[in-house]
């Protein structure tokens, strides 16, 4: 649950911060027309981001043995990547988003070219809705889906639809740059579990040595055991917690 709910509210919140920022920018050029055509671009991402998940998904569960444990690897591994460079990115560039945003909503008003409004969204939210896919299917593979899990990532959408609401009427209650700060800490810890689940499935497949298998193992501990707990469950899936890791996945 831990791991879909922190993937999807910070990437929600990104994509939802995109669709407010344009929206209240329109607002204030007396466009609430225009309104439609964002959403068309917005779903249309949305939906191909379910499609290109759930196609990963399902290719996955096709595969058997070393084949998947090598692609579940990639995937992690890919993950982790996009995970990292998507917190520096966002470091960098979340004070000129607005500015940036609000100069082709001009361009595309000026040119009175509904294609090219729609496609503003469009590019912004495949580009968030893309990552998401990915992140949602490293969680997935290799453990069974649960409750807690769709609970998690529905909640996590939740939580993000209503904070970009609360900056679409210019609330002034929250406080973005903390919450990208707290939520930046969080991922990266992510990321460095997702990298160790990359390794994991790498040696489990042969194709990565091992200096040495199990550094330690207190898997005999079952609050600790994700097999046999929640904590542990909860701490493999935020921080790729394993209870007998081996010294390439620290």
């Amino acid at each position: 649950m831990g791991s879909t709910f922190l993937i999807t509210l910070r990437e929600g919140l990104e994509m939802a911060l995109v669709v407010a920022i344009i929206l209240a920018y329109l607002k204030r050029l007396g466009r609430e027309k225009d309104f439609r055509t964002v959403w068309v671009g917005t779903g249309a991402a949305i939906a191909i981001s379910l499609l290109a998940g759930g196609l990963i998904f399902a290719l996955l569960g096709e595969l058997e043995g070393r084949p998947e444990e090598v692609l579940e690897g990639v995937i992690a591994f890919s993950a982790a990547g996009v995970l990292t460079w998507m917190v520096f990115w966002m470091a960098r560039q979340a004070r000129h988003i607005k500015g940036e945003l609000h100069a082709k909503v001009d361009a595309a008003v000026a040119a009175g070219s509904a294609g090219a409004l729609a496609g503003i969204a469009f590019i912004a939210i495949l580009r968030e809705g893309m990552e998401t896919a990915l992140l949602l299917v490293s969680t997935s593979v290799g453990t069974e889906s649960s409750i807690g899990q769709l609970t998690g990532g529905l909640l996590g959408i939740a939580i993000s639809i209503g904070l970009g609401y609360l900056v679409y009427i210019g609330s002034r209650k929250v406080n973005l740059r903390v919450f990208f700060r707290v939520t930046g800490i969080l991922v990266l810890l992510f990321a460095a579990g997702l990298l160790a689940k990359g390794i994991h499935e790498f040696q489990e497949a042969g194709y990565l040595a091992t200096l040495n298998e199990h550094v330690f193992d207190i898997s005999s501990i079952t609050v600790l055991d994700p097999n046999s707990s929640t904590i542990g469950e909860f701490l493999k899936g935020i921080f790729g917690w394993s209870p007998n890791p081996s010294i390439e996945m620290l």
